[in-house]
């Protein structure tokens, strides 16, 4: 009777071994989510960061090419030096024809500007006035 009392009153008090493997699925699925959020978040990052980055040497780059002189606008290519590593431009100046406007190619430019950083690429349009000369 002894022994019969004994064992009612010991509980079980450990965990089941599905109990165990749920949890561990649990934790599993939940570290997953987060270190996808986290890779997606590095990426957010470096778009910002070029993004950010080019429109201001873009805008940088653009000033330089129009205060050349008009007979000096060609397409050019390079990088912008050691202050920004891995960034490169690309530059493409083309006439511009309006149909019934004569000889609007001497006076009006479209100057196209391509900025890479790795996959990454802006692109930037202007279309530059030339005033007459005297």
């Amino acid at each position: 009777m002894l022994l019969l009392k004994m064992s009612k009153n010991v509980s079980n008090t450990g965990f089941t071994l599905l109990e165990v493997m749920i949890a561990v699925a649990l934790i599993a699925i939940a570290l997953t989510i987060l270190l996808g959020s986290q890779a997606q978040s590095v990426s957010f990052a470096n778009s910002a960061k070029f993004e950010t980055m080019a429109a201001l040497l873009a805008q940088s780059k653009m000033s330089e090419i129009v205060m050349q002189e008009t007979t000096a606008l060609s397409g050019d290519s390079g990088d912008f030096g050691e202050d920004y590593p891995g960034y490169a431009w690309e530059t493409t100046v083309s006439d511009i024809a309006i149909e019934g406007v004569e000889n609007i190619s001497d006076y009006l430019k479209q100057i196209d500007l391509k900025l890479t950083w790795g996959v990454f690429t802006y692109n930037l349009r202007l279309y530059h006035y030339v005033a007459e000369s005297n």
